[in-house]
């Protein structure tokens, strides 16, 4: 029996222990069972944490299998190595083994949630109905339609951009079940889903990535250095990540520290920070110790600790697992209004200038996005001076003027009264599509990044700046910068969405009011990056055409803004009346005003987009006439004359005027 096996079963003997250990003190293992109530049984009580925690660990396991061939290991020219194109095979496997483990919990979840035994819920059709109608079958479902479909693809990738492609798509494949558990019902479930969503992401990347590179070093991998270095540098903004997401989701849970004490569920999660704590020390001692001595040729020491991490890791998976299945401790002190269900919080006060002003709203992962946009513009900023180099002011200023806006729309007032309101509604809408975009892109942000960012250290390597290149030159986005394209997109989407079912789907989910106001963020930075955007773009217009372009998208805006003055009928109107509002002015009023205010926003928009676009115009037009009057001079240096052709022209025919005159 190698090291590798060796290693693997020490893996699961650990994190299987920490279930059990977790299960026990959680008292999930050992529930009160009532006499003439429904009981699933021992049975499905234990198999669904362990099909569960076989669930995560092939998951995690294809993470690290694409991470390490799309990102940890150098590539050549695009094509991947004889190593990563062995871990893209692997991941095949592991994802089956992920599609199958989840197809278990779908079993056995099925069972648990009808409290019958799983020979009972397996007669009949009942396991159809919970796969296609309750939110943790249809997440279990997707869970097994898309690793089955990472198994496939990952038979054929043979590029780096394919295996990147099927990293995101696993990295998307973790997120359903975790999105559909407590968090969906804790009280302020809007922090709740985006943080464990966050949470999960970061440590699926961390904990694969370090079990792919303790594999790649037992087997003596090439490149180990090269590797072990890059992911030192991705842990450690994945150990910030797990730690503050992991904060934020305790707060979304537990309404006071004595309940990190005082209940089974706190008591686990002692445990999981104790371990996390313990892998940011083993962290650092690789970094300060370990890492130097893997590039000086010494592996050893490197390879023991990883050894030790990696069983400490596996721990901690089991952990989680088990406060997964342990409920969170009630909170006496909620309102039992439907408002504060649906919402996360209790119906705001009447709507005025003050409270959108004061009543702030926390939208985590808005606030992630704006301190992610704003940091690494930031940084690059400041590389970019230490070099020497300059950078315009007037680009810093209109990227933090639109990082500034997104803020005060995502979490204040405006982000409370959203769902409560159609016409504020309206108005973020507007902002998120029509007004930060425009500063975003006169930010040049991939121009930044561009000379920022150092070329890969190894010739036909991907790094960022690589990376960045090839999307910009890639098929899809050539096909989706086309200005028919992108104006398709910010039209048509815009009726699409609320003249459809689509818009009170959206409004009913935290998660698809995320989606929505995602979507108006990004169809308008396409729309408007073809419009006045400085970076290069796959498809150029010249300027009339942009003109043009902005001015036939105009009357679209307007018809859809008298559509919804001109309704009869509330738009959602099963969530407004659900929210039971009792303030203001009625839906329709309210949905009326909101078209007023889509009328009214376009003139701003588009006198932004008109000033930009003059002034970019009149310096295209003065860079021309430079390139042109340096040419001249050439020309001139070169022949002698004044090196403007016509004005040369008109003197030797003016000279040989002369000559005919003198000769009469």
């Amino acid at each position: 029996m190698n090291r590798t096996v060796r290693l693997a079963i020490a893996g699961g003997c650990a994190a299987a222990g920490a279930l059990v250990v977790g299960m026990v003190a959680g008292g999930a293992a050992t529930p009160r069972v009532i006499p003439g109530l429904p009981d699933e049984g021992t049975l499905t009580r234990w198999m669904v944490p362990v099909s569960k925690l076989g669930m995560d660990v092939a998951g995690l396991v294809t993470v690290g299998l694409l991470l390490m061939a799309a990102a940890l290991l150098p590539s050549d020219k695009g094509l991947l190595g004889k190593t990563a194109l062995g871990h893209v095979k692997a991941a095949s496997w592991s994802a089956l083994a992920w599609g199958g483990a989840a197809a278990l919990n779908l079993v056995f979840g099925l069972s648990q949630s009808l409290g019958q035994p799983v020979g009972v819920v397996l007669d009949g059709n009942q396991l159809t109905s919970y796969a296609g109608q309750t939110p943790q079958g249809i997440a279990l479902t997707l869970v097994v339609l898309f690793s089955v479909s990472i198994a496939l693809f990952a038979r054929g990738a043979i590029t780096v951009g394919a295996a990147g492609g099927l990293l995101v798509f696993s990295l998307a494949t973790l997120l359903p079940p975790a999105l559909t558990g407590h968090s969906s019902s804790a009280p302020n479930h809007g922090l709740a889903t985006t943080s464990v969503a966050f949470h999960l992401l970061f440590l699926a990347l961390w904990v694969g990535g370090l079990g792919l590179l303790c594999y790649h070093a037992l087997r003596g991998g090439d490149r180990l250095s090269t590797a072990a270095d890059r992911f030192s540098r991705m842990a450690f903004w994945c150990f910030v990540g797990v730690g503050l997401s992991g904060l934020a989701s305790v707060a979304a849970r537990i309404a006071s520290v004595s309940a990190l004490f005082t209940s089974a569920y706190g008591v686990i999660l002692l445990l999981k920070i104790v371990a996390y704590a313990v892998l940011g020390g083993v962290g650092w001692w690789h970094r300060k110790r370990t890492l130097p001595d893997l590039a000086a040729g010494r592996p050893g020491a490197f390879v023991k600790l990883v050894l030790g991490e990696i069983m400490l890791m596996a721990g901690t998976v089991g952990i989680a697992v088990a406060l997964a299945q342990t409920a969170p401790p009630p909170v006496e002190t909620l309102p039992t209004d439907r408002a504060f269900d649906l919402l996360g919080y209790v119906m705001p006060p009447p709507i005025s200038f003050t409270n959108l002003l004061t009543l702030w709203w926390f939208d985590l992962f808005f606030a992630v996005i704006a301190a992610v946009l704003g940091g690494l513009y930031a940084a690059g900023v400041v590389r970019l001076v230490r070099r020497g180099d300059k950078w315009p002011l007037g680009r810093s200023l209109a990227w933090g003027l639109g990082i500034l806006i997104l803020v005060l729309t995502t979490q204040s007032g405006v982000a409370r009264y959203a769902p409560v309101l159609f016409s504020v509604h309206m108005t973020e809408h507007m902002i998120l599509s029509m007004l930060v975009p425009i500063f975003l892109v006169l930010g040049a942000p991939v121009t930044l990044a561009l000379r920022a960012l150092k070329p890969a250290a190894r010739r036909g390597d991907r790094g960022p700046r690589e990376w960045i290149t090839v999307v910009l030159h890639s098929r899809v986005a050539k096909f989706v910068a086309h200005p028919a394209i992108a104006t398709a997109l910010f039209v048509v989407s815009t009726y699409a969405l609320y003249f459809t079912p689509l818009f009170e789907s959206a409004m009913e989910e935290h998660l698809g009011h995320i989606a929505m106001s995602l979507h108006f963020l990004l169809v308008g930075t396409l729309f408007f990056w073809v419009i006045v955007g400085v970076d290069p773009a796959p498809n150029q217009l010249p300027y009339f055409g942009r003109l043009l372009l902005l001015f036939v998208t105009m009357p679209f805006h307007a018809f859809f803004a008298m559509a919804i003055m001109s309704m009869g009928s509330v738009l959602a109107a099963d969530w407004y009346e659900q929210l039971g509002r009792t303030w203001g002015a009625s839906s329709l009023s309210d949905q009326n005003t909101g078209g007023a205010i889509a009328w009214g926003f376009g003139e701003i928009p588009t006198l932004i987009v008109l000033i930009a676009l003059a002034i970019q115009w009149w310096r295209a037009d003065e860079r021309v006439a430079r390139r042109q009057d340096r040419k001249a001079d050439l020309v001139a240096a070169r022949t002698g004359g004044s090196g403007d052709t016509e004005l040369d022209a008109y003197n030797d025919y003016l000279a040989k005027l002369n000559k005919r005159d003198q000769k009469r």
